[in-house]
C-alpha cells in the first residue's frame, strides 16, 4: 500500500556495516573482506563464490557457529590491496574490474574462473592497487 502520510524511514550508516562472520573464520583487521555463498563475512580467497564487501575494521576470530561474532566492515572507498605477481593488475587495467587472490592481494584476471570479482581498479602504484 503506498503512503498516505509523512514516514518515519529508519535509516543505516552504509559505509560502516557490521556483518555476521562465518564459523571457524579469522579476519585480520585491515583485511580484504567478502560475503560467502550463505552472506557471512570471510577473507578474501580465491573462489567463485565471494562477494566483495570492503576492508575489516578490527580483528575478529569466530570459533563459533555461523553469525556469532560479528565484524565491522568499511565501504563504498578505495582501498590499496597488494598485486598479484603472477597476475597483475597493470595501468591498463584502470577502470576494469580485478579480481580476488586472498584477503590482501588482488590479480588482473578471474584466474580461468576460479577468482570472484574485486572491484573497480582505480589507480595501480609500485606497492598495490587502489580498487573502490
Amino acid at each position: 500500500m503506498a503512503l498516505a502520510a509523512d514516514r518515519d524511514t529508519p535509516m543505516k550508516d552504509g559505509e560502516l556495516i557490521q556483518v555476521p562472520v562465518a564459523t571457524a573464520v579469522h579476519i585480520y583487521a585491515g583485511a580484504l573482506v567478502a560475503a560467502n555463498a550463505t552472506g557471512y563475512a570471510t577473507p578474501g580467497a580465491t573462489s567463485t563464490t565471494l562477494t566483495y564487501l570492503g576492508r575489516a575494521e578490527e580483528n575478529v576470530n569466530n570459533t563459533g557457529a555461523d553469525g556469532a561474532k560479528t565484524v565491522k566492515v568499511r565501504r563504498r572507498k578505495a582501498f590499496k590491496w597488494l598485486n598479484s605477481g603472477a597476475d597483475a593488475v597493470t595501468q591498463a587495467s584502470l577502470g576494469k574490474t580485478c579480481y580476488i587472490v586472498d584477503d590482501q592481494t588482488v590479480a588482473a584476471t578471474n584466474g580461468t574462473n576460479t577468482r570472484s570479482a574485486a572491484g573497480i581498479v582505480v589507480g595501480v602504484d609500485s606497492d598495490g592497487v587502489w580498487v573502490y
